[in-house]
């Protein structure tokens, strides 16, 4: 089965074809390096870093790992808060 990126690449290059070949029909040019060479960028991975586990913080210390083993800080103890890279530990 393909995948939600997959998909979504396969129709946006269906569409561009189709779109430069209408172009073409109509007013008898070349259209393809308009639309075409932007395809590619439905195929990169604009989630890379979803791969890895989230951060857990410790509230009161700071604290941060993305170590699954780590339940508790090792400093004081307080069980790590759950957040994802780049966002603040809720409070």
């Amino acid at each position: 089965m393909l995948g939600s990126r997959t998909a979504t690449a396969v129709v946006g290059l269906l569409v561009s074809l189709l779109v430069s070949a209408v172009l073409w029909w109509r007013f008898n040019t070349v259209a393809v390096f308009l639309f075409v060479p932007f395809v590619p960028f439905l195929f990169g991975r604009s989630g890379r870093t979803s791969s890895e586990p989230p951060v857990r913080t410790c509230p009161v210390c700071g604290f941060q790992t993305r170590d699954p083993a780590y339940e508790y800080c090792p400093r004081d103890g307080t069980a790590l808060e759950t957040s994802h890279a780049g966002e603040s530990p809720s409070a």
